[in-house]
């Protein structure tokens, strides 16, 4: 059974086991557990490779669509980066025609209000994360290394369950979607909307299953509104929702990104593809330490599909070692090894997922295939074709920084954009 060999090979988790025989056999929770006893990851490998589709996500169109059917309530939507590369894969369009901006205007089909890019919040993640990391390495006795990416709820669940001593080694920079949240009910609310932010309803489109049970933790919602994220889309369910109210893309023009908060870097639509995070911060990083930006693909050496990828870059005098692992049993490997002391690095990237999240487990599924590397190619086309590669010079986030936030890592991007791992437990 694929499900359960990629639980226990692949992803080092053995969720599922094979239960009972011959007539009877099925495939079940290992040990007769409930899937919530189970320290799953939710990361949703195993939805992409069951053989016979009996595994799925919980489903959330409803939900949306209630909300998109509500006279009371302003819908607002944030898509993130691999979802560009990959939602027309459902809907039998031609590469050409899936574009950003006709994926958009699908959105916008849907009857949803606004639409905006997740881009946008990954740049404003990397500008508190990379502060974040610099903050740490000027002040290294006061911290514990190295320092982890928290942007994967996938993987933030597996170190809670498999090496809590080493949660507080993650970054407290929120994801990017949770920042969206935040922002979304907060400055958007307030400053352009002008609105109570209960009547948003914040839903997100993503590669990722992880991400549904990351929006309803407790101690993730700061903007005072109820969930940051109220509901969270699979790719797959984006494409199921504009299938069963027969809206076909193709037939659509293609439209911009909403305002505020729809403006992305190439810096940030390589979110989706594994080594993208490591390789955004950086070219923040070398900003902030040479005042200079530096030569775009610089940092490229972080790229690829190797399981593990180390790296260490000169940076203003300073010697910074990196990681870069995907899939949860590449990351079992290299934990244990800086757990041994046999590893030894500052920054360490992880996701979960094999390939990133351009191989999520909330994407569309291709029979007998691994998409990763194609789906990551697309973005980094698109980083490549980006006039702005950089997150600090993304214009809406620095006027979000210069109205409201006033500058990364202040009192108020800490209270909105930043969490406490350690403040909640693995849902039992």
């Amino acid at each position: 059974m694929r499900c359960v060999q990629i639980c226990d090979k692949v992803q080092s988790l053995n969720i599922w086991d094979i239960i009972n025989t011959g007539k009877r056999t099925s495939v079940g929770v290992s040990k007769i557990r409930k899937i919530t006893e189970a320290d799953c990851a939710l990361c949703g490998q195993c939805i992409t490779h069951c053989p016979t589709g009996a595994l799925r996500e919980r489903d959330d169109v409803r939900k949306v669509m209630d909300a998109v059917n509500n006279p009371d309530k302003i819908v607002v939507a944030q898509i993130a980066p691999a979802v560009r590369a990959s939602w027309g894969e459902g809907l039998g369009l031609a590469q050409h025609m899936a574009t950003e901006k006709r994926m958009a205007a699908a959105a916008r089909a849907l009857g949803i209000d606004y639409v905006f890019d997740t881009n946008f919040s990954a740049d404003l993640t990397i500008m508190e994360e990379a502060n974040e990391f610099l903050e740490r390495f000027t002040h290294r006795d006061e911290y514990r290394w190295p320092m982890f990416t928290s942007c994967c709820p996938g993987w933030v669940r597996f170190v809670k369950s498999q090496y809590p001593d080493m949660v507080k080694h993650l970054s407290t920079a929120k994801s990017p979607q949770q920042m969206f949240g935040a922002v979304a009910k907060s400055y958007f609310a307030e400053k352009i909307l002008q609105t109570d932010p209960e009547n948003i309803f914040c839903v997100s489109i993503m590669p990722c299953t992880a991400k549904k049970a990351e929006a309803a933790l407790p101690n993730i919602n700061d903007a005072n509104a109820g969930r940051d994220v109220d509901a969270v889309l699979t790719t797959r369910e984006f494409d199921r929702m504009l299938r069963s109210e027969l809206i076909t893309p193709a037939n659509l023009e293609e439209e911009e990104f909403d305002s505020p908060l729809g403006t992305g870097s190439g810096a940030a639509v390589i979110f989706g593809a594994t080594g993208g995070v490591m390789e955004a911060a950086l070219r923040t990083a070398y900003y902030a330490l040479h005042k200079e930006n530096p030569k775009p693909d610089l940092f490229q050496s972080v790229r690829g599909l190797d399981g593990i990828k180390e790296a260490t870059f000169d940076i203003a005098g300073t010697t910074i070692r990196t990681a870069v692992v995907h899939g949860l049993g590449n990351t079992r490997t290299l934990m244990e090894r800086i757990k041994a002391k046999e590893a030894d690095y500052d920054f360490v990237e992880v996701m979960a997922c094999p390939g990133g999240c351009a191989d999520g487990g909330g994407q569309p599924i291709i029979e007998g295939q691994e998409p990763a590397g194609e789906r990551g190619a697309k973005l980094y086309a698109l980083d490549q074709n980006n006039p702005l590669r950089f997150s600090h010079e993304n214009p809406s986030v620095i006027a979000l920084y210069n109205k409201y936030l006033e500058k990364p890592l202040s009192e108020k991007a800490h209270t909105l954009l930043h969490t406490d791992h350690e403040g909640w437990e693995m849902p039992s």
